[in-house]
């Protein structure tokens, strides 16, 4: 027991003063004192209950999903067929009634259109089933169905990717820690502490950012083209900016398949044109967009293409040479924020569907100051009459005890501002409990010691057996709550991992202190005073 070297010593208590140190810019923050600019400034995130900030819920539509992934199965199997070691011809193609139809031109490969269609239908998950149902009818007919477990499917699979999607757009942001999570089949809930824009946050959500360059019809009738009337195999698109539609056309058509997306960028910035300094977006391909970039633009020399987001033209410039570096240059009616935000979604990716504010809510800065005044005062009195029980039932060792205290919560602080957590009203909660379970060890290690002494045994053989014997209490307790915390944040949301998080930190820091380090003072005091009998 007294037998305690040196490298240990300084061992802990370099661990509890780097950690208590750490912790000293978030209470110079939460004090509102200003911290020296020259020194590190990590500081423990507040959530948006305590900093104030936004929060949006999102929706996607179903329907959206499903008309997608029509279309891509229309696109695919074109694709498939023109690949096909005797190409496949196809005659009248629908898209009507949730489903995808088209006829053979020769009945005889109907065989051979069934093998290539069949590798583009995966399973639905594990439901057993398959995402397509592929009917042959009248001989010719082939009739693409989407099944439900496929749909069901895909909805899943486009919202996961949204949520990463929102996730890096708003990273990009510079703001801390958002709660980007699920919420059922088709919604997202986004809060983001203490972002003064929301406004900005749901402009930069909303937008889909499908980026696509499709060639431009130039047989199309203009007069056709401003009744919305579309030739076979276009589409009719508008102009983002009306304004800027050559001959006062505020729409333009476009061949509806083939192209380029612009799921293959590697990167977009914000910049200026040379010639009259307007806000443009530089993108960069990767070498395989790139390729596909530099094919089109060599194979339509002279020729328009237009630059499409979010189904709406952009512009629709000339190809006057081919374009081999991999790079292009969008420009419209840009400011320097909105091709910034641009430029983040491009970056970000794509969403795979549209995603529609249904919910809004603005949490102020005054009500979090509020919950944090409200919560150190629940802190500060928890603790003071904690101290005052331990030192009034167990004199020296309930001091001993209450120093641990201390460096505990300095060490959860200062450890929660260095990985980067989020304090929440909760966490605020975790803290006020952390501080009572803190001392349930010295209080297991003390009543055995005065167990231990009423046994008849000497002062360092009761402290030794003390720790030693408390010791296994202390750890099973300890594990089932570090289990109970795990599972709080593998399965809760914002505000309960809040809490598990402060809940999991806290009982390693409150083990380290709270055994270790009062052993390692405990046996200091024995080595130097080598007292007859324990005041405890």
């Amino acid at each position: 027991m007294l037998d305690f070297p040196i490298w240990k010593k300084i061992w802990f208590w370099g661990i509890a003063l780097v950690c208590a140190a750490l912790a000293l810019p978030s209470l110079f923050s939460l004090a509102g004192l200003p911290w020296p600019q020259a020194l590190p400034n990590s500081q423990v995130n507040l959530g948006l209950d305590l900093a104030g900030g936004s929060h949006i819920l999102l929706e996607a539509s179903k329907d959206q999903v499903a008309k997608q992934r029509i279309e891509n199965m229309e696109e695919s199997v074109r694709a498939r067929f023109r690949s096909a070691d005797t190409k496949i011809a196809i005659g009248d193609i629908s898209r009507s009634n949730g489903r995808l139809s088209f006829t053979l031109r020769d009945a005889s490969q109907v065989d051979a259109a069934r093998e290539e269609i069949l590798p583009l239908t995966n399973g639905a998950g594990l439901t057993g089933q398959r995402d397509w149902d592929i009917r042959v009818e009248d001989g010719n007919r082939f009739v693409l169905t989407p099944t439900q477990e496929g749909l069901d499917q895909a909805v899943s699979d486009a919202m996961d990717s949204a949520v990463e999607v929102v996730r890096k757009r708003i990273d990009a942001l510079g703001t801390r820690e958002p709660t980007i999570i699920r919420q059922g089949e088709n919604r997202i809930v986004v809060q983001v502490p203490g972002l003064d824009d929301p406004q900005a946050l749901k402009n930069l959500i909303g937008q889909t950012a499908k980026l696509e360059f499709k060639l431009v019809d130039e047989t199309a009738a203009p007069n056709d083209v401003a009744k919305g009337i579309a030739p076979p195999g276009d589409e009719i698109l508008p102009y983002a900016d009306p304004a800027s539609a050559p001959g006062g056309v505020s729409a333009i058509a476009v061949k509806r398949l083939g192209g380029i997306k612009g799921d293959q960028l590697t990167n977009a910035k914000q910049g200026f044109e040379q010639q009259n300094n307007r806000p443009v977006v530089n993108i960069t391909f990767n070498q395989q967009g790139g390729a596909k970039f530099a094919e089109l633009t060599q194979q339509n020399v002279n020729k328009r293409f237009a630059i499409i987001l979010d189904g709406k033209v952009l512009s629709a410039p000339s190809i006057n040479e081919p374009i081999l570096g991999g790079s292009a240059q969008i420009s419209g009616s840009f400011t320097v924020q909105s091709a910034t935000q641009l430029a983040i979604a491009l970056r970000s990716g794509a969403l795979p569907v549209d995603l529609t504010v249904v919910e809004e809510r603005t949490v102020g800065p005054d009500l979090g100051a509020d919950s944090i005044k409200k919560g150190l005062i629940a802190m500060g009195i928890g603790s003071l009459l904690v101290v005052l029980l331990m030192i009034g039932c167990y004199g020296r060792f309930g001091v001993y005890a209450t120093i641990a205290l201390i460096i505990n919560v300095l060490m959860i602080l200062g450890i929660m501002a260095q990985i980067g957590t989020t304090l929440t009203l909760p966490g605020i909660a975790g803290f006020v409990l952390t501080i009572g379970a803190a001392v349930d060890a010295n209080v297991l290690i003390y009543e055995r010691i005065r167990e231990e002494r009423k046994r008849g045994r000497r002062v360092v053989t009761a402290v030794e057996n003390g720790y030693k014997e408390a010791s296994r209490a202390i750890y099973d307790a300890n594990i089932t709550n570090f289990i109970a915390g795990a599972l709080l944040f593998a399965f809760g949301s914002g505000p309960v991992r809040g809490f598990a998080v402060v809940l999991i930190i806290g009982l390693f820091t409150s083990v380290f202190t709270g055994v270790s380090m009062t052993r390692m003072w405990v046996a200091g005091w024995l080595r130097t005073k080598r007292p007859s009998d324990l005041n405890i």
